[in-house]
């Protein structure tokens, strides 16, 4: 049972409740279809896809187009039924420019005959359900988009898990995705939770939901089953990062560089399960997911997107940005990517476009003042200024020798910091520094 409810460290942005107001009560829409879509064949965790079809060749809804390489990786499927333009490269929200095919929709949502609904669901075993999350493309859909079925398949484990943790927490601000698929769609995330402990073995769920979506706490306390409790949790950021949500629903502390897995837990978004009961009862694929379009934009919403559909096309549903617009920001205002181009697709991965105004704009950093803000907001028990003076001193041991590859990059440190310094980056320099040194 819940031990703690919180954790050490942390904060509470002032937009995590202005932010969310303009979103919190906005059904889920689903988008209009678009006329091309570019999806990319990176927008998992680990190994890239390879694109299997050629242009000129007509696809249909859920057809692979692009096929997983190794136990890390994930197919990847076509999102409109229409033809093959092109094999090509597209920008995703990292900057990076990867493989992508482009289609042409036909707007026939003519489904690929593998898509198929299940009336054998029930009788499955945990090792078929692991198998039709991999064949389906099942990511994590929370923002790290870590192949699913490597979660589930606990047959390798040294210590077997004993409990499901479930993130509904959405702790950054503006975010209200996860909030409203819980409101609408608690069944079917319920039912994905409960496929998942089959595929794992576990006989609990514990679904971490915090006590600022009081909506999504009493939807899915109407629709949980046996061994699924829901817990409401402390509004904090960062409560929904794999560790924080672990101590806070178990008290189990995950050693720092170890995974879940450590401390007999698995961990998956509400998103992810609900993904999950559709590719088991329907056979179907990732094809959509849900984004909020928040900020100064005319009409902020909730919407349901094909993958591979423009992100100009998804502001445009939005009724386009208003004025004063200073931050592009694909994801959260904590662990977003600022973006220079909306010339890019929407992936898996991609929950959330914000258009940010002065209150996105930091000011210019000063001397430290050595006040401590940061080693308090630290989750992971950091002191982020001190290695934020080593880095900048290009002392990238000593940063590291002080904690710095514990660090989560949430961002705490930097928000919580009256001299504006960028603590959070100094960090990453020291990560990306120590990796480069291992290759």
């Amino acid at each position: 049972m819940a031990t703690t409810q919180t954790f050490g460290g942390g904060v509470h942005p002032r937009e995590i409740g202005n932010g969310k107001k303009a979103t919190q009560s906005a059904q889920i829409v689903n988008a209009a279809a678009p006329a091309r879509v570019t999806i990319a064949m990176v927008q998992h965790g680990g190994a890239p896809a390879v694109c299997c079809v050629k242009a000129g060749q007509v696809v249909n809804m859920g057809q692979v187009i692009g096929e997983a390489q190794g136990v890390i990786s994930a197919p990847v499927h076509a999102s409109v039924s229409g033809k093959v333009v092109s094999v090509t490269t597209c920008v995703v929200p990292n900057g990076k420019s990867v493989p992508a095919v482009v289609i042409d929709n036909d707007f026939e949502d003519r489904w690929d005959e593998s898509v198929k609904p299940r009336e054998d669901a029930d009788a499955l075993t945990g090792e078929e359900i692991v198998q039709i999350a991999r064949t389906c493309g099942i990511v994590g859909m929370g923002g790290a988009a870590f192949p699913t079925a490597v979660k589930l398949d606990t047959s390798a484990a040294e210590k077997k898990p004993d409990t499901l943790i479930v993130n509904g927490s959405e702790c950054e601000p503006y975010l209200t995705g996860d909030d409203r698929l819980m409101v609408e769609n608690a069944a079917q995330i319920i039912d994905g939770i409960v496929l998942a402990m089959k595929a794992t073995g576990v006989s609990r769920a514990l679904v971490g939901i915090e006590n600022n979506k009081p909506e999504a706490i009493a939807a899915m306390k109407a629709a949980a089953k046996d061994g699924v409790e829901i817990v409401s949790l402390t509004a904090k950021y960062p409560q929904g990062f794999e560790k924080m949500l672990i101590y806070s629903l178990t008290g189990r502390r995950v050693p720092n560089g170890a995974l879940p897995s450590a401390v007999q837990c698995v961990v998956l978004n509400v998103a992810t399960c609900a993904a999950l009961s559709s590719a088991v009862r329907e056979g179907r694929p990732i094809v959509d997911r849900v984004v909020t379009v928040a900020g100064r934009v005319a009409k902020p919403c909730n919407l349901r997107v094909r993958i591979g559909t423009p992100l100009l096309d998804v502001i445009d549903q939005a009724g386009g940005m208003t004025g004063g617009v200073r931050k592009l920001i694909v994801g959260g205002p904590m662990m977003g990517n600022a973006v220079s181009t909306l010339n890019m697709p929407i992936t898996k991965n991609f929950g959330a476009f914000l258009a940010l105004g002065e209150e996105a704009i930091s000011s210019e950093e000063s001397a430290c003042i050595r006040c401590g803000r940061c080693l308090r907001a630290c989750p992971m028990g950091l002191a982020p200024s001190k290695i934020d003076a080593l880095v900048r001193r290009a002392n990238y041991e000593g940063a590291i020798a002080v904690g710095a590859l514990n660090c989560m990059e949430c961002g705490s440190c930097t928000y919580s910091c009256p001299a504006k310094r960028e603590l959070t980056q100094s960090c990453r320099v020291a990560k990306a520094i120590a990796k480069s040194k291992k290759s």
